[in-house]
């Protein structure tokens, strides 16, 4: 990537998008919001982990939370390709349970990253989770079980608390571990 991605550097959303090869960005699955934020957070995730191996009580779980973070985008872009909306929404339900997954291993390695960025990460997170709760049933065209779940957060201190009204600032000084 580039300079704005060194170790240890806060990068902006809008930073990291232009340094996304137009190869991704020029493609169509690019539009879809859920997409991109799973792309940015599993290349924040690299940072993560790589702070979660320094510790030997870790290592199970910085491995999981790679897969986890990975398998989002990557099951949105094979859904993304799927010629019917039942086909996508069964692709789309993976990288469903692939967030809640990674928003559990974040939660498991809170003892090793900052306070600041566990808390960042599960906003994220739990950001792709509303547009994919919104996402599922629209390509299914039936409800999910849980779609009334309340995903907004407000920040309260250094606590993120569930609201209602969207998700704050997740885009602008991005804390690292």
């Amino acid at each position: 990537m580039n300079e704005c991605r060194a170790k240890g550097a806060i990068v902006n959303f809008n930073e990291w998008m232009k340094s996304v090869p137009a190869q991704i960005s020029g493609d169509s699955l690019w539009k879809m919001e859920a997409y991109r934020l799973a792309l940015f957070s599993s290349d924040l995730g690299w940072h993560d982990v790589s702070k979660l191996l320094s510790d030997k009580r870790t290592l199970d779980v910085s491995s999981q939370l790679y897969r986890s973070l990975g398998s989002i985008g990557a099951n949105l872009a094979e859904g993304y390709s799927r010629g019917t909306g039942r086909d996508r929404a069964r692709f789309y339900e993976y990288s469903l349970g692939s967030a809640r997954e990674s928003r559990h291993w974040y939660y498991k390695g809170r003892h090793i990253l900052a306070e600041r960025v566990l808390q960042h990460r599960l906003g994220l997170l739990t950001e792709i989770i509303r547009l994919l709760l919104k996402t599922v049933p629209e390509q299914r065209g039936s409800a999910l079980r849980d779609e009334t779940a309340p995903y907004y957060c407000e920040r309260d201190a250094d606590v993120i608390k569930m609201v209602d009204q969207p998700i704050g600032n997740l885009f602008e000084n991005i804390p690292m571990p």
